[in-house]
């Protein structure tokens, strides 16, 4: 009994670089389907994600071919290392672990940038990326 504790506290220490990250299903896409890109929109914004060819799930459900989004709002996509890590919590990076297909966000007037990038269960979006187009607003 002790050695089973052993050995599941020792597989709890895996650190995330050797974790296998996430191979979305091939096909699957991520979209926005609202606001289009070009839109003059009054904050609070609805921004209705798209998926296809794989499935939602919440963070903390490891299930293949699963996901959830993130919302970039006016930043880039991360890179390299950036990529094989949970995604912050931070400005401009909305996470909806709980498996939300839509938003309500609170934007000031002005132009923004929004763009989706899919964590797997874990918030990590993998080397190879599932994200969106960047689309453009306007708020007035």
């Amino acid at each position: 009994m002790k050695r089973l504790m052993i050995l599941a506290l020792a597989a709890l220490a895996v650190p995330a670089a050797t974790r296998a990250e996430p191979v979305w299903p091939a096909g699957a896409k991520v979209y926005i389907i609202s606001p289009q890109d070009g839109a003059t929109v009054r904050s609070p914004v609805k921004v209705v994600f798209g998926l296809s060819g794989m499935g939602v799930a919440p963070a903390g459900v490891e299930q293949n071919g699963t996901g959830h989004h993130h919302l970039l709002i006016n930043r880039d996509v991360p890179t390299g290392d950036d990529l094989l890590a949970p995604l912050p919590a931070e400005d401009g990076l909305r996470h909806f672990g709980g498996g939300q297909t839509e938003a309500m966000v609170e934007l000031a007037p002005g132009k923004h940038t929004l763009q989706l990038i899919m964590g797997d269960w874990s918030h990590v979006p993998g080397a190879m990326p599932l994200i969106s187009e960047r689309i453009s607003i306007t708020v007035e």
